[in-house]
């Protein structure tokens, strides 16, 4: 029974060593941002193409909540009637 396991012997490569705490914030910080934008482009084939139109969006009611100076405040439309 007295038998020396040599497989004991080589433990102490097998440890693994944990990082630092503000590089594994840094990782889990990056993952968690990964996991967000895929999960927000989950079936879009052009994720470009819809930031850009996503900010065109914000730029045009941003443009309908000022009150526009030319034109005398008409709503920029011009209606005539014909007779």
């Amino acid at each position: 029974m007295g038998m020396c396991l040599p497989c004991l012997g080589g433990a102490a490569d097998d440890v693994v060593v944990t990082p630092d705490p503000e590089i594994r914030r840094r990782q889990l910080a990056e993952a968690a941002e990964k996991r967000q934008k895929e999960t927000t482009y989950r079936g879009v084939k052009n994720p470009e193409a819809v930031e850009r139109k996503k900010k065109k969006q914000e730029e045009m009611e941003k443009q309908e909540m000022t009150p526009s100076v030319s034109g005398g405040g008409g709503g920029g439309l011009r209606v005539s009637f014909v007779s």
